[in-house]
């Protein structure tokens, strides 16, 4: 008999010890799970996607005589802002992006000349993000320099303005064919005059990858 009390004793006194170990164990399995959550996470609100595009811009001078023509290329880098949203209760089945896109031009016309700078843009998607074809909408500001001196902007550092509309066609699980329209309107913010502005018009195709 006392060995069966002693057995039950120790029996009891194993099993207390070995809640705390327990909860100790949940707590670890918890904080991996809590790790790999916030690594998921991390990586939702981290670099989602890369996309190089080209094409054509057209557009008029004040003077009315030349044209402004641009050939550039682009690479987005595109950012998840659907974790973010959250927050804040929005949480959208379809695509939210903040890009930041450096680009390079060269100018055709009306003298051969080159224009840089960096696009920030919002980018949001019409359909669920996990259908084939994913239209979008996107606004966006810019900075950028160019080389051309021309009689409407007194300085060739400027500021822009834009609207877009495109289309992701996904043609294998990550590569999407990329087409987009664009609308842009350029000039200094009034830093010095004259400053009548650049209005321009883009037709731009290429590939997007997302991670």
């Amino acid at each position: 008999m006392k060995k069966i009390v002693v057995f039950l004793v120790l029996f009891g006194l194993t099993v207390l010890l070995s809640r705390p170990c327990a909860a100790d164990e949940g707590k670890k399995a918890n904080g991996q799970k809590s790790k790999a959550s916030q690594t998921e996470e991390a990586k939702k609100g981290s670099l989602e996607a890369i996309e190089i595009l080209t094409g054509f811009s057209w557009g008029n001078l004040v003077n009315g005589q030349e044209n402004y023509n641009l050939i550039p290329v682009s690479v987005s880098f595109d950012f998840n802002l659907r974790e973010l949203t959250k927050k804040i209760h929005f949480n959208p089945k379809q695509l939210l992006q903040f890009q930041i896109e450096p680009f390079l031009g060269f100018i055709s016309s009306p003298d051969s000349n080159f224009e840089g700078g960096t696009n920030f843009w919002i980018k949001m998607g019409i359909f669920p993000d996990t259908w084939k074809c994913q239209p979008y909408a996107k606004i966006g500001v810019g900075l950028d320099y160019m080389t051309l001196h021309t009689q409407e902007q007194s300085t060739q550092f400027n500021f822009t303005e834009q609207v877009g509309l495109g289309l992701h066609y996904y043609f294998t699980k990550n590569t999407a064919l990329t087409i987009e329209g664009r609308m842009r309107h350029l000039s200094n913010a009034s830093i010095k005059q004259p400053n009548h502005g650049i209005n321009s018009y883009f037709g731009l195709a290429g590939i997007s990858y997302r991670f």
